[in-house]
């Protein structure tokens, strides 16, 4: 199989992530940085262990003919100019959450990898935990039957203890709470739930604690979405909370329910619902990226651009509709009313 050569622009925290999970990828690997910073490639072999070429010029990276994909890991606010640029150039993207910081640019990247037949992928890795996966597997084989409803919330204080928090307090950069963070939980809200979302709910609201005075947006909300099928799920996403990072999974099925980690389900004989049984498996309980599970989702990247399909989970069309959902929730919160998702058309 041929080796896919990946270039990353921005050189940051996520970039440091996805390159030490790219090592551990068969049939791809990091083989340059772009960068605005003037960067040491002797400094980088030497610590990353790996020959990278370095740039400090994303038009040259894009024209080197060995890159043929590119790993976009800068500021969110570049996030849309520098996937359409790399889909044009014919390079497959991969994308840190978020696509974009608009709807519309959402949809501009959109119809740039379609015009090129590229592979987009957008980094809501979680999806691939060990948590998710068995979550999945539990509603995959039926154990909580029909769920009517689900509380996915994400409780994460993003302060000046963060490298990021510089720029993630700006409106241009940092968006909304869902945007730069709290779509993790929107994601996976959509991922457990077997129906399309067709209208959202949202309210957002602020600590007065004066370490998250420099936000220029509001940093917490709660959103209810009602599904087609009829039954409905709440979101909440708290980036000023003062509290350990917190991963809240609540599901509510025909024949039992998940909590985190802990299960009760009618389905399996013996289990008595006065108190929970408990599912031994790895938590999402950390924001920082080297904890998060970019492996197995670039390792489906790699194989899905070698056998040339979409890939599972985390592909564009599937990260678009998080968007979708996303974007019509800040608009109900904006505008002060139910928003449908017919509102916000592809």
């Amino acid at each position: 199989m041929h080796e896919l050569k990946i270039g990353i622009v921005g050189y940051g925290w996520a970039a440091t992530a996805h390159i030490e999970a790219f090592k551990e990828v068969k049939g791809a690997s990091i083989a340059a940085i772009c960068s605005r910073r003037e960067l040491d490639a002797g400094e980088l072999e030497k610590e990353h262990g790996i020959p990278l070429k370095i740039y400090t010029d994303y038009t040259k990276m894009l024209a080197d003919p060995e890159i043929g994909a590119i790993d976009i890991c800068t500021p969110p606010s570049l996030h849309a100019d520098f996937a359409i640029a790399a889909a044009d150039a014919g390079k497959h993207v991969i994308i840190e959450k978020p696509i974009a910081m608009s709807f519309e640019d959402c949809l501009r990247v959109k119809q740039a990898l379609d015009r090129n037949q590229v592979q987009g992928a957008v980094c809501f890795e979680c999806r691939y935990s060990k948590h998710f996966t068995l979550i999945r597997s539990m509603i995959d084989q039926d154990l909580l039957g029909e769920i009517h409803y689900a509380e996915v919330d994400y409780y994460h204080g993003i302060g000046p203890w963060y490298g990021q928090f510089e720029w993630n307090v700006k409106k241009e950069h940092g968006g909304s709470s869902l945007l730069t963070a709290g779509c993790h939980a929107l994601d996976a809200m959509l991922y457990f739930m077997d129906s399309p979302v067709v209208e959202v709910t949202s309210y957002q609201t602020r600590s007065t604690a004066k370490v998250f005075e420099p936000y220029e947006y509001n940093t917490s909300s709660t959103t209810l979405l009602r599904f087609a099928n009829g039954h409905v799920g709440k979101v909440a996403s708290i980036v000023d909370c003062l509290q350990p990072y917190y991963f809240h999974v609540h599901l509510c099925g025909s024949e039992g329910s998940l909590l985190d980690n802990k299960f009760h389900s009618a389905k399996l004989d013996g289990l008595v619902k006065e108190g929970w049984s408990e599912l031994n498996t790895a938590l999402i309980d950390s924001g920082d990226v080297a904890d998060h599970p970019y492996q197995p989702q670039f390792q489906e990247f790699a194989n899905a651009c070698a056998e040339g399909r979409a890939m599972a989970k985390t592909d564009f069309a599937t990260a678009l509709e998080t968007h979708r959902v996303l974007f019509a929730a800040d608009l109900s919160a904006k505008e002060g009313r139910a928003v449908r998702l017919d509102e916000l058309t592809i």
